[in-house]
């Protein structure tokens, strides 16, 4: 049969994504999924999985002592998987102050597991943490989001987790929209099991989400029954550890993407992607600015230099600007407060302060 000529040599469209994910990603990240077909059961795609896997706990700055355990889903899926297969016995304390904080609530609620929604309009107050810890000795676990996309809030995680240990609590970290953007050392935070996907700031494709987890207390999990069949962790990382295969079809395509742009991310540097990110945002913040945009976070918060919050100015159509903008090949978000008129922009993903330039232009024209 004859063979195709490569297709490698066709550009692809470059979209501006400026929502919190997926982000937009490089062209060789989208032709790594261009491959033989392949069945996921072969040990070559079982060689594969093994080295995402150590891949993904090296970017965490884990050791020998943590391991990953992949999902086919997306974020939510693996915020399912942590709190339904490591919350037993006694409380979950979950820190909220967002809409994925909100979630979690709403998972332990599905599950029917005891929790105490610690709520917070923005800034967390570790004070009040520790006070929730003291007052409820039934608590175990403490759960948090690390970048609430909500606002564009960067939330204490380093802290939270000495609390964690202070109160011999396991603690559970959703990094879905910070790991791989956001400089964070797994160990030095405390946390047991951390959350993320494959969309994001790793800038590969949808479809895969995975656990970091520390092993000791992944093997406390075998005592307990499995509430969920495809989303039990302890089952998933059991079955990865006799085989090297998921329990059930990955998303064969999404993996090679991710491989390879985990390879791009080890090539740039997980300092040098921060500071593009960072670079990305300054530029951001300072051409809304002079147009007359007012932003949500102000200097009291820490923010993530992933995502701003901004305000609706008077006469602002977001349906008008969005569907223009999506037209000239970029896409903001709407906003998540229900009390305000807001929409979100994020800067993470394959883009750099040029693309931002680009889309201020844009901006400008449109927004008359």
């Amino acid at each position: 049969m004859r063979e195709s000529p490569s297709l490698h040599k066709f550009m692809v469209r470059k979209n501006i994504l400026l929502n919190p994910g997926p982000a937009t990603t490089t062209d060789t990240v989208k032709w790594a999924q261009v491959v033989p077909d392949i069945c996921p059961r072969e040990k070559e795609f079982e060689n594969i999985m093994r080295e995402i896997r150590e891949d993904l706990v090296k970017i965490a700055g884990g050791d020998e002592n943590y391991t990953s355990v992949l999902f086919g889903g997306s974020g939510t899926a693996v915020m399912e998987v942590a709190i339904s297969s490591v919350v037993h016995d006694k409380k979950l304390l979950v820190i909220n102050n967002g809409a994925y904080g909100d979630r979690m609530a709403k998972i332990a609620k599905i599950y029917n597991i005891p929790f105490i929604d610690l709520k917070f309009e923005l800034k967390i107050e570790l004070d009040k943490v520790e006070e929730a810890l003291k007052n409820d000795k039934e608590i175990g676990y403490i759960a948090v989001i690390h970048h609430e996309t909500t606002t564009g809030i960067l939330n204490p995680i380093k802290e939270i987790g000495k609390l964690a240990k202070k109160y011999n609590c396991v603690f559970i970290v959703d990094t879905i929209s910070s790991f791989a953007g956001v400089p964070f050392d797994i160990k030095d935070c405390n946390i047991d099991f951390m959350m993320s996907t494959s969309n994001k700031c790793i800038q590969g494709m949808a479809g895969l989400a995975f656990i970091i987890c520390r092993k000791s207390e992944l093997e406390k999990l075998k005592q307990y029954p499995s509430r969920t069949l495809y989303l039990d962790l302890y089952h998933q990382h059991e079955y990865f550890e006799k085989t090297g295969q998921t329990q059930f079809t990955p998303p064969v395509q999404v993996i090679y993407a991710l491989r390879q742009a985990i390879k791009e991310f080890f090539e740039e540097g997980a300092e040098n992607r921060h500071k593009r990110y960072e670079e990305n945002y300054d530029t951001l913040i300072d051409g809304m600015r002079e147009m007359g945009f007012e932003f949500l976070l102000g200097d009291d918060v820490e923010h993530s230099h992933l995502l701003t919050t901004v305000y609706e100015p008077e006469n602002f159509n977001f349906n008008e600007i969005h569907d223009e903008l999506y037209r000239r090949g970029f896409t903001i978000y709407p906003g998540k407060l229900s009390d305000k008129n807001t929409f979100r922009i994020a800067v993470m993903g394959a883009i750099d302060h040029d693309d931002i330039r680009r889309f201020l232009s844009v901006l400008k024209v449109i927004n008359k």
